[in-house]
């Protein structure tokens, strides 16, 4: 079903994939007649292409990207315009999207999430940008109607942000990376490597885009075979997949821990740009004739059977046959995970859900960017058509990715022959995704055509007692399930037929309700500002020297964004800094906010210049040792701060929350064997958090231990390969070595400033 090569290969003519070994080079000559080096051959791809298109330096290597389009939901774009403003923005230089889909649901807090709302809409009115009021359109399915184009680059503030499979690269980050594009700076990276997708034969009847996804995401995640790298899908196997699948696919390619994706194109995405009134934002993309890449994933499409990726990450993956012939193994297995996600807080066990050898499910959802796809929906109506879900415990939920969406499924029947089943459809709204809507029981299984499924991504709250647990799968066996009450069901089983439909985009809707300034700022429109709505605090230089506590020690193999700052209901006061960091790792380690900000209070007592000392009189002793070693450092050259330690942090969300939060609660630092995403590590360093790394194996200091960093702010001005530390025990200091990694200049100043917001008042 899927191959890795272990090595690089070239992709010739298209169709044919060449090891690269020593007779790669005479082989291809008489393929192609010409001679090509690696390293030109690395040029025939299209990502290098796109890359080249939009890097502003003249250095491959060092690429300085600068974005054709930016878009924000609404748990990001308002922290995002705060920094902005506060960095000198005057008007948005580039197409902005402001969508309205995660905090939708204003049941929390008030009038918050709508005064949010109304943040968005002034502010598109005032600095020139596109507002998408709630429940239109999910982030993504409005940048694939409107936004997407061949050949383009486009930064979102959501990491599923892909939109390659119709020709554009684009990219997840962190709000403070679409800060810089705000501002006319540019996406700083290396030029990444890139491993091809290889996609052979066509899906049988069942299997969706989620299946084909899963399976992939179960191969290469563990082993990190695309981390920070494009996948590029190539083959002929991509001729037999529609747009939608294609789609499908595509967007979780997120949880692969890749940089992006793209796809090569050909009459079926041309017929998409096509119908959504586009014809000209269509571009042909596909390889050169010899093209390198630095790996490939070979994918026999023919083979693919339906998936479920098991709690508590989309990579636990099994085939719904395999899961359902070794029940016991596999619920085992399940179990002893969950015991490491879950710290041991809640007992928790699926095996209340086998019954007479059967695996009951209690809910599904088919929502988002992921699950809420036209052709998803329309397979889902053709498996459930005739049958009910029945009166008992099982429920199910459909979200249309948006509203030109649903309305195509009422003219063409499918959304009536849903809601006949028992089946509830609702707006699109991404709730689903990361735990604010269609909340399950507790102990209750959840199975969803969604994005991910880490602990309490469906709304349970571990310190309230309360477990619920979702699988993923493809909408097509989620019908199927559905049709059988709830037994766990791969869609293969299902005799009958689905259907192709046609799908006609309707221009009204957008038209009608979406507000475009069509790159026109109106200075004179006031922003409309909620109680809610909070300026970043005031957040000082890097200092000369540190005194670190370490006030979370976090050992599981991978941690989330989601763990370090939880979704669902907290998403809510994500336009407050100070009032949103009270949640940070509440679900992991509920005592790291009251750490944090006790040794907050001497960095306080620094910066308003009062004695640190006398704040916190714990200090004392860690002081007097480092002043004997020291005795250089003292008033007005050491800042106080808290750090946490991780195995490998980041993975998920690209929330800059994540990193903000631990930020205005006094976090100078992590300290990681590894990041698992890009994108959290430039989280980090944009809130003037520094990165460090530690080797595998190597903990000198335990929880709540003080560690002295001397000299911090020259290594990193000159670039220090090893940064010397040390842990301040009772009676003498250890030593031990950090490092950074790689930091490009402005990353440096950017740490030295203390954040992006300091870095751009310069």
């Amino acid at each position: 079903m899927i191959e890795l090569t272990k090595g690089g290969a070239y992709l010739v003519n298209g169709c044919e994939i060449v090891a690269d070994d020593a007779g790669a080079a005479a082989y291809i000559k008489n393929k192609t007649g010409k001679e090509i080096s690696r390293e030109e051959a690395k040029k025939g791809t299209m990502a290098y292409g796109i890359l080249k298109a939009h890097n502003t330096s003249d250095n491959m290597d060092k690429l300085k990207i600068r974005f054709d389009k930016l878009t924000s939901h609404d748990i990001t774009f308002v922290g995002i315009i705060q920094t902005a403003r506060a960095s000198g923005l005057e008007r948005f230089p580039m197409p902005y999207v402001l969508t309205n889909c995660h905090n939708s649901l204003c049941a929390v807090g008030g009038t918050i999430n709508e005064d949010d709302h109304m943040f968005g809409l002034t502010c598109a009115k005032k600095y020139g940008g596109v507002y998408v009021p709630p429940h239109q359109a999910v982030i993504h399915q409005f940048a694939r109607e409107m936004l997407a184009g061949g050949g383009k680059m486009i930064l979102g503030s959501d990491s599923h942000t892909r939109y390659g499979a119709l020709g554009t690269m684009a990219m997840g980050e962190g709000g403070p990376e679409l800060v810089k594009q705000l501002l006319n700076q540019t996406y700083d990276i290396n030029m990444p490597e890139v491993v091809a997708v290889y996609l052979t034969g066509e899906p049988v009847k069942g299997v969706g885009p989620q299946d084909v996804a899963l399976a992939i995401i179960g191969a290469v995640f563990a082993n990190g075979y695309v981390k920070n790298k494009v996948m590029e899908f190539v083959g002929p196997g991509v001729a037999s997949l529609s747009a939608d699948f294609r789609i499908g696919i595509d967007v979780m390619t997120t949880e692969t821990t890749c940089l992006s994706s793209i796809w090569k194109t050909d009459d079926t995405i041309k017929e998409f740009y096509e119908i959504h009134n586009r014809p000209e934002d269509y571009a042909q993309l596909s390889p050169a004739d010899t093209a390198y890449y630095d790996g490939v994933i070979r994918v026999d499409l023919s083979a693919v059977r339906p998936m479920i990726a098991m709690p508590f990450h989309p990579s636990n993956t099994y085939t719904i046959e395999e899961l359902n012939a070794n029940l016991d193994d596999i619920l085992d297995d399940v179990e002893k995970r969950a015991a490491v996600s879950l710290d041991g807080a809640v007992d928790f066990t699926l095996r209340d859900k086998v019954r007479n050898g059967k695996f009951y499910v209690d809910q599904g959802i088919i929502a988002g960017c992921a699950g809420g796809g036209f052709e998803n929906i329309c397979a889902a109506a053709d498996i459930l058509k005739g049958n009910y879900i029945g009166s008992d415990g099982f429920t199910l939920s459909v979200y249309p990715a948006s509203m030109p969406v649903y309305m195509e499924l009422i003219k063409n029947g499918c959304a009536a022959a849903i809601l006949e089943t028992g089946a509830v459809m609702k707006t699109a709204f991404c709730g689903p995704c990361f735990g604010a809507g269609d909340t399950p029981a507790n102990n209750a299984f959840s199975i969803r055509h969604s994005t991910r499924n880490f602990p309490n991504r469906e709304g349970s709250k571990l310190q309230s007692g309360q477990i619920a647990s979702v699988a993923l799968m493809d909408a097509r066996s989620i019908a199927a399930t559905a049709a059988n009450r709830g037994v766990l069901t791969p869609a293969t089983e299902f005799d009958g037929e689905i259907g192709r439909y046609q799908y006609h985009f309707d221009t009204k809707i957008y038209e009608n309700r979406v507000f475009d300034s069509k790159g026109a700022a109106d200075q004179s429109v006031e922003i409309q500002f909620g109680p809610n709505i909070k300026d970043w605090p005031t957040m000082c230089a890097l200092p000369e020297n540190l005194v670190l506590q370490v006030v979370s020690e976090i050992h599981d193999p991978v941690t989330t964004t989601d763990e370090l700052i939880p979704s669902g209901e907290t998403s809510s006061y994500r336009s407050n800094p100070l009032g949103l960091a009270e949640f940070t790792l509440s679900r992991k380690d509920p005592a790291y906010v009251g750490r944090a900000k006790e040794i907050q209070k001497a960095q306080t007592a620094v910066m308003e210049d009062r004695c640190p000392v006398e704040e916190k009189p714990e200090l004392k002793p860690v002081m007097d040792l480092v002043k004997e070693s020291f005795p250089g450092v003292g008033r007005g050259n050491i800042g106080f701060g808290s750090t946490i330690f991780a195995v490998k942090p980041g993975d998920g969300s690209a929330r800059e929350q994540a990193a903000s939060c631990q930020k205005v609660l006094g976090g100078w630092a992590n300290i990681a064997n590894e990041y698992a995403t890009k994108r959290y590590r430039s989280n980090l360093i944009n809130w003037g958090m520094l990165p460090f790394l530690i080797r595998e194996g190597e903990l000198p200091f335990k929880n709540l231990d003080y560690l002295f960093i001397p000299d911090i702010k020259k290594a990193v001005e000159e670039k220090a390969d090893a940064i010397q530390a040390y842990v301040v025990g009772k009676d003498a200091m250890k030593g031990f070595e950090l490092s950074l990694g790689e930091l490009t200049d402005e990353e440096r100043k950017i740490i030295l400033e203390g954040c992006l917001i300091n870095y751009n008042r310069i």
